[in-house]
């Protein structure tokens, strides 16, 4: 026995000696070690085409070494929002996205970098577990000689398995700590990587290259019916407000300072017409449930909505001698999407109760960080408005019917209030960094002849769900759910075991203006304005007004 123990623990010895060593190097050297399919990666990279043109792509003498384009990229398929493995697997694909989107040089390299990352994490999971493994054999050995005698018999032996052991341990350990940095590493870059684009987004560099959907409302209609003469010129909508002493500007610029507005009179009773029709219209008509929800959120609710981390410039910070949210940094929200949507953060959800709809009016506070000179003037760009939002909770199959069902919503309250606007499906160098597929909308304005954008309606798929873990539970099928009532008895008369519940998904989440009120206040004021400089009330609003059918000055 002890000659038999003895050798044991030498073989062993002798083995674990070599796994350990064997786990340093890998440790140490991980990115020698999967360099191999770093490098097969990047050649497959090389063939796709970069910040090329769909024309150009398709007539490429190497098209049939590349991946399937659509619009100049890779298609997307069946992937859903990017996580490392996907990355990782589909670099191809991820970084012709990004090209696609005009995304930065950095945006590029933090993708690339995942993917390196993610070979080492690999390869010290490799490591961990050969470390893990020795000690456990190791510990064995240990529990074996102390069995049989000890350390009176087997003192050198025992020794050197306990060191053995010890050696592994402090080896899993240190790799573990490899691990965590490697993780958070990843994901701090993963932050910075945007949604995968539809299929269906056109290539194009900004808001110039947008696909025209459809278009409604005929602009020369409402003059028409208002009896504008031949010669009248629209003023635009401040010049309107101030006529019916409604525009305070300059006074809420002397206490705010500058892209701040203040309202009085007939203007700020027509903008509180317009959001309580609007919040009537989506809850009573088409069936969402109406919501009031905090103003101020932390980080980990930007986080999961993806305005944080890159779009913190644009956000207003509280300072934290006033307040934090739980311990975080507290904000002030760009727009009610941040409460709705993380209303269900951390929740599984059953698919029977999918979809979930919510409205709310909320005030919304953007820094416009990167606006600087634009739109100074008037309504269209301030540091806070009023926007009656819509969010939709989907399961994966519903949610291009339920966005286009969103978007349809939004539509109607033009329609409504008989406002010309066009539809827009957003080009990959203009849509949102969570949006996989977007359309805006865009209100006709007499005062300059453009379509402005009014409601901007995006369906992120799991992009923001993955973020904040939001899930649902499939429904069980109908043969599945009549499987399990039967229970049938196995051998011996036993039941067998129920099947298992499907496996949670990630949620889609879709968000839409439904709509933003400041600006269809601008639209109102400009479309239905008279030469005398009254304003005719939209037949729609009426009700809130009193049954007023004109505004006019006091």
């Amino acid at each position: 026995m002890t000659v038999a123990l003895a050798a044991a623990a030498l073989a062993a010895r002798t083995a674990s000696s070599f796994q350990i060593a064997a786990g340093r190097r890998g440790a140490a050297a991980v990115l020698s070690s999967s360099s191999a399919s770093r490098a097969a990666r990047l050649s497959s990279v090389s063939r796709v085409v970069p910040r090329m043109s769909a024309a150009a792509a398709e007539t490429d003498a190497d098209a049939e070494a590349s991946p399937a384009l659509v619009h100049g990229r890779v298609s997307r398929g069946a992937l859903a929002s990017p996580d490392a493995r996907t990355v990782t697997d589909n670099l191809p694909l991820i970084l012709s996205h990004l090209r696609s989107r005009r995304a930065s040089d950095e945006t590029v390299s933090a993708a690339e970098r995942i993917a390196s990352l993610n070979d080492d994490r690999v390869s010290l999971i490799q490591a961990r577990d050969r470390a893990l493994g020795v000690r456990k054999e190791q510990s064995a050995a240990v529990g074996k000689l102390m069995r049989d005698g000890g350390e009176e018999k087997h003192g050198e032996a025992l020794a050197e398995a306990k060191r053995l052991s010890g050696e592994a341990a402090d080896e899993a350990a240190s790799v573990e700590e490899k691990l965590a940095e490697i993780e958070e590493t990843v994901g701090g870059l993963l932050a910075s990587i945007p949604n995968l684009l539809d299929d269906r987004v056109p290539d194009g560099n900004d808001d110039g290259e947008n696909e025209e959907v459809d278009r409604w409302g005929d602009p020369s209609d409402l003059p028409r019916e208002l009896g504008w003469p031949d010669d009248f010129e629209a003023k635009w909508h401040d010049d309107v407000a101030s006529g019916l002493d409604g525009w305070k500007a300059e006074n809420a610029v002397a206490m705010s300072g500058a892209r701040f507005v203040a309202l009085s009179g007939p203007a700020a009773k027509l903008e509180r017409a317009l959001s309580s029709y609007m919040l009537d219209q989506h809850s009573n008509v088409n069936g969402y449930t109406e919501a009031s929800v905090p103003y101020v959120v932390g980080r980990t609710a930007l986080e999961g909505t993806s305005q944080l981390p890159k779009f913190e410039d644009d956000l207003f910070r509280i300072a934290k001698e006033s307040h934090t949210c739980n311990g975080e940094d507290a904000f002030l929200i760009p727009t009610a999407e941040v409460p709705l949507t993380n209303l269900h953060a951390g929740q599984i959800l059953e698919e029977s109760d999918l979809p979930l709809s919510y409205v709310a009016l909320t005030p919304c506070f953007r820094a416009e960080a990167g606006s600087y000179g634009r739109d100074t003037r008037g309504l269209i760009r301030t540091h806070q408005f009023h926007k009656v939002e819509l969010v939709k909770i989907s399961s994966a199959d519903a949610s291009d019917d339920e966005h286009e069902l969103l978007t349809g919503h939004a539509e109607g309250i033009l329609k409504d209030l008989k406002l010309p606007y066009r539809k827009v499906r957003l080009c990959s160098g203009d849509i949102g960094f969570s949006a996989r597929h977007c359309y805006d909308l865009e209100v006709y304005l007499p005062s300059t002849g453009e379509y402005r954008e009014i409601s901007s309606c995006s369906n992120t798929g799991d992009f923001q769900a993955r973020r904040m873990a939001l899930r649902y539970r499939p429904a069980e099928k109908a043969e599945e759910a009549g499987d399990k009532a039967e229970a049938p008895k196995g051998k011996g008369g036993k039941k067998k075991k129920k099947a298992k519940k499907p496996k949670p998904q990630l949620c889609h989440t879709i968000n839409g203006s439904g709509l933003a009120v400041g600006r269809t206040l601008l639209a109102v004021l400009e479309n239905y304005q008279m030469p005398d400089g009254s304003v005719v009330v939209p037949e729609v609003l009426r009700p809130y007004l009193g049954g007023l059918e004109v505004l006019k000055k006091a």
